[in-house]
């Protein structure tokens, strides 16, 4: 237990209200104020109508606190066209200057990536409290180290992480408990603009080729050697071990409960893998007794595969406990005339789907989904989700392909058992476009979480969260100040907000990697209702340790150190 004179807490300036308002109406509620907030930018992934496979993937997204001002920033890998690869108009660079306006510094920063860019990374790679950024590119892989005076410089050279090829996502977290942040990189294929594959048959019509057909590529596993350098460790590590597939997504988490970190690689038309940390009684290696090694158990755990035993093509990876057993389950968005998928973890090392049980199959079925979010939007202790809806095929249409290329996000709103989807939320009612990506933040520090969202053609949007309660949530952000030399990243760690009358007991997982190729925020957010009475927070780190905070305030920000553990 810690003191409360020990947190860091701070209120968010709509808080200092007198008297909060009543009960806010039912239900998550947003408004689009995308047009307000300074980001004025539509990505690049190559030009419409698409012809071939690497024009229909678009880019992520990543939030990082690069001048450790407090907020999340903005930064957009961006895309280019066939006509040149390497020179599309360039990455951006968006600082948080509070009230959910922001300013393009990407001059200032130093940054001129104009590669064509896909997922994102962040992460303190050199351990000097700056998050640096990871960039999937087509073509050489990019590493941009942050110097701390709000500028990077590329290192991708000397950190050895400049492989050529395809790469899709990316994900920073201490694969081999040593202390510093390893990096798994997400492959797709091998594509040569030059000499792409003729077109394929969809439903009776001429379509763009792919990703069957092409050679699909081998996942790149790097163990950060210090002083920002890495060695690449996929065959060491044991995850060569497993076919290549077209990669696509990820998440690095502990499913099992064992306390070492394991990896889910959504991989697109081909079973996923579930990468199963073990630590064994040595190798052979460099790595000595008692090294971590991964094997794959995506088949065997029925995480690979749905309910039928039929291969997927997996896009979208969202995280969160969603039967209340204590235990991370996984849900995944999917192609159209297929349903995204709710795994249920079972024990661990088992997995189930339950996507009909939940209702999250019939709606999903004309969609193709990409990024997907668990969040508590509406304050009501349990997660919503949503999901970002968009096909791949310029002439699809509900006549000929049972799915339309412009599709709406769909906000699922649980409600007990199930959820349903929202056909609007207070002044954001969602509209056909062709989405991609998104990530969920409170970036205007009022305690609710707010949505940014991109795809093909469109602008870069920003959905403000209107809960309007001060007084019914918490914000958690678990941290290691330990010395370096002991594993000390924060990824795998478990948060729960439990009642004190003995009510349902809530968690929220600190994972790596992303909704869509982009990044997840590394803190918990709880809605926490008046009615739920006291409330104390219990945060787990992936080595066992436990700190907890006895009767949480509410309406804060509260940030737990491991060093407080008693």
């Amino acid at each position: 237990m810690i003191a409360l004179a020990a947190l860091s807490l701070a209120l968010p300036a709509a808080s200092a209200a007198t008297n909060p308002p009543a009960a806010a109406p039912s239900g998550p509620r947003f408004t689009d104020v995308s047009a307000t907030t300074g980001i004025e930018l539509t990505p690049t992934s190559g030009v419409h109508p698409r012809e071939l496979i690497l024009e229909v993937k678009g880019g992520g997204l990543g939030l990082v606190d690069f001048d450790r001002d407090g907020d999340l920033d903005l930064f957009v890998p961006n895309g280019a066209t066939l006509a040149d690869p390497e020179r599309g108009p360039g990455a951006r660079l968006y600082r948080n200057d509070g009230g959910l306006r922001f300013t393009d510094v990407t001059a200032s920063s130093g940054i001129r990536h104009t590669r064509w860019s896909f997922g994102v990374a962040v992460g303190d790679v050199d351990g000097d409290g700056f998050d640096d950024i990871f960039i999937a590119c087509f073509g050489p892989d990019v590493l941009l180290r942050n110097k701390g005076d709000g500028t990077f410089e590329d290192i991708s050279a000397r950190a050895s992480i400049a492989d050529d090829g395809w790469s899709t996502s990316a994900a920073f977290a201490d694969l081999d408990a040593d202390g510093d942040l390893d990096l798994f990189v997400c492959r797709y294929l091998a594509f040569d603009p030059a000499r792409p594959l003729p077109p394929a048959n969809f439903k009776g019509m001429a379509v763009i080729a792919g990703p069957k057909g092409y050679e699909p590529a081998r996942d790149l596993v790097y163990e950060n050697l210090g002083g920002g350098r890495f060695a690449e460790r996929s065959r060491e590590w044991g995850f060569a071990a497993a076919r290549s597939a077209f990669a696509l997504n990820l998440a690095v988490l502990d499913f099992t409960g064992d306390g070492m970190l394991d990896v889910y690689v959504g991989n697109d038309s081909q079973a996923s893998h579930l990468f199963v940390a073990t630590r064994g009684e040595g190798g052979g290696d460099a790595s000595g007794d008692g090294a971590i090694r991964f094997t794959d158990q995506g088949l065997r755990s029925g995480i690979g595969v749905n309910g039928e035993g039929l291969e997927q093509a997996t896009m979208g990876v969202a995280v969160a406990d969603v039967d209340g057993n204590g235990r991370p389950d996984l849900f995944t968005t999917n192609f159209s005339s297929d349903t995204n998928t709710l795994h249920l973890n079972l024990d661990g090392r088992s997995f189930d789907d339950r996507t009909n049980q939940f209702g999250l199959g019939a709606p999903s079925r004309t969609m193709v989904g990409w990024a997907a979010g668990f969040a508590d939007f509406d304050h009501d202790a349990d997660e919503d989700l949503f999901v970002v809806n968009g096909h791949v095929y310029p002439q699809a249409t509900k006549q000929a392909m049972d799915s339309d290329y412009a599709q709406p996000p769909q906000l699922f709103v649980r409600d007990g058992r199930r959820f349903a989807v929202a056909q609007a939320a207070g002044a954001w009612t969602p509209a056909p476009e062709v989405g991609r990506t998104a990530v969920f933040a409170d970036l205007d520090l009022d305690g609710d979480i707010d949505i940014v969202s991109a795809g093909l053609d469109a602008p870069v949007r920003v959905l403000r969260n209107d809960h309007d309660r001060v007084d019914d949530w918490i914000v958690v952000t678990p941290r290691d100040s330990r010395p370096r030399g002991v594993a000390r990243d924060i990824v795998g760690a478990v948060v729960e907000l439990r009642p004190r009358d003995g009510g349902a007991v809530q968690r929220r997982y600190i994972t790596a990697g992303g909704p869509f190729q982009s990044t997840a925020t590394r803190e918990a957010h709880f809605g926490a209702p008046p009615a739920l009475g006291a409330v104390d927070i219990v945060v787990r780190f992936l080595d066992g340790t436990e700190v907890r905070v006895d009767d949480a305030p509410r309406g804060r920000r509260i940030s737990v150190d491991r060093n407080d553990a008693k």
